[in-house]
């Protein structure tokens, strides 16, 4: 299958289990990020989930057995090919895929990724200062002089929380 073709029939079974795995996930939980992906010969189904004070062990067993049985149901069978479902916990570097997610990350440090590049920077990693639902207002550090960047939502690829070092 050429290249595109996987990131169209990735695009589906990701679209697909998320559908299907947001009925299932209650509060407390949250359903961060569902990703599907080749790592070496095989391929991974990633089930990104978080919950206040963070997921234990135990959590990620119990999600497991609730969310395994149900992929199965999926018809007819999106996956072209043998799977393992991992389901964990986003960790520090949580993606920030939704408007809502980015308004509760003000006041932390991200790194956004952009489609079209501002002042020929296409990624920044600062402190979001604001997000309106159209412009994030980022503080960052240019070499050594802080700089604050306008990024308009639309021009975003992915944004993450990230680690400041």
């Amino acid at each position: 299958m050429n290249e595109g073709g996987d990131i169209i029939a990735n695009t589906t079974i990701v679209d697909l289990v998320t559908k299907l795995v947001e009925l299932v996930i209650r509060e407390p939980y949250e359903l961060v990020d569902v990703e599907y992906e080749k790592m070496g010969s095989d391929y991974i189904l990633s089930i990104l989930v978080d919950k206040p004070g963070g997921i234990s062990v135990d959590d990620t067993t119990e999600l497991t057995e609730i969310i395994s049985p149900l992929l199965d149901t999926i018809q007819p069978d999106p996956f072209p090919d043998q799977y393992m479902l991992e389901v964990s916990s986003p960790g520090l570097e949580r993606p920030l895929k939704t408007k809502e997610s980015l308004e509760k990350a003000v006041g932390s440090y991200i790194n956004v990724s952009l489609y079209k590049a501002i002042d020929k920077v296409k990624v920044f990693q600062g402190d979001l200062v604001s997000f309106d639902g159209d412009q994030l207002i980022i503080d960052y550090l240019d070499k050594t002089r802080k700089k604050t960047v306008s990024i308009p939502y639309q021009t975003v690829a992915k944004a993450r929380l990230a680690v400041k070092i």
